[in-house]
């Protein structure tokens, strides 16, 4: 499947037997499209026991979730979300963490589907059947905060951080209040919302451009943000226009300015 498809694209292979419709939004306006299933990012598709927000689910954990969403081995998925793009293109890179590449992600999301005129409805489909989904965890793809930490001396990789300006430079506060801003030495910056246009990605060649201002090659890329989620905004919109790095850094700010601040109050 393509990384991407249109509202247009998904409304004409609705039918298809083996497509799985995935609303992965965090927040809801009372709408959804038809045969849509709910991907709970707040409860199924994360590690709740984890300290830091939005933590990779383990993988047996993940594998049961998609099996009781009646995910099969060969399911093809779309996956959207109300926002536009926001949560749905981490639902898609948790996949591919997972060995499963044959997703793609809804352009515009529920909103394009709307302005298509396409139909909607108030809730969503309750599989009646388990799926026989399995889990087969690439574990290259996460990068801890001590592959970070190694890496401000060895750069190996630059870490691509999707957060405000303001909150990479240090001069806006964080929506964690108890977190100081700022930003992992020698990382660079990419404002999630630089790679969109009204709820959309931008073009392939436009987001060519903004990685090559940002991104000296053949350097691999990590990406960050605050807690994983507008991390994965930015990875896939690397995957569309400029090269398919698919490592994150899970525990992004949240962990790195945490353990950070640990390590000083202890000394």
């Amino acid at each position: 499947m393509k990384t991407l498809v249109s509202a247009t694209w998904l409304h004409q292979h609705m039918e298809k037997p083996n497509l799985v419709i995935l609303d992965a939004s965090s927040t809801t306006n009372g709408r959804t499209i038809p045969k849509a299933r709910f991907a709970d990012l707040d409860h199924a598709f994360v590690d709740a026991s984890s300290p830091f927000p939005n933590t990779v689910p383990k993988p047996e954990q993940f594998e049961l979730a998609c099996q009781n969403l009646g995910i099969d081995q060969d399911s093809e998925i779309v996956v959207f979300d109300t926002k536009g793009i926001y949560t749905s293109p981490r639902v898609w890179w948790l996949f591919q963490l997972m060995g499963h590449s044959n997703i793609s992600v809804l352009d515009g999301g529920l909103p394009a589907w709307i302005e298509n005129g396409f139909e909607t409805v108030t809730e969503h489909l309750k599989p009646t059947k388990k799926g026989n989904f399995k889990s087969d965890y690439q574990t290259d793809m996460v990068v801890t905060f001590d592959q970070i930490k190694a890496n401000i001396d060895r750069q190996k990789f630059v870490v691509v951080d999707a957060r405000s300006a303001g909150r990479f430079n240090g001069t806006a506060p964080e929506p964690r209040k108890h977190l100081q801003s700022g930003s992992i030495p020698n990382s660079v910056n990419l404002p999630f919302e630089d790679v969109l246009d009204n709820g959309k990605y931008k073009s392939a060649d436009e987001l060519n451009k903004l990685f090559q201002g940002i991104v000296k090659e053949p350097q691999e890329m990590v990406f960050s943000c605050g807690s994983g989620i507008t991390a994965s905004i930015i990875l896939l919109a690397s995957a569309i226009g400029y090269e398919k790095s698919l490592k994150l850094y899970d525990g992004s700010w949240t962990e790195w300015a945490e353990l950070n601040q640990l390590t000083t109050d202890n000394k």
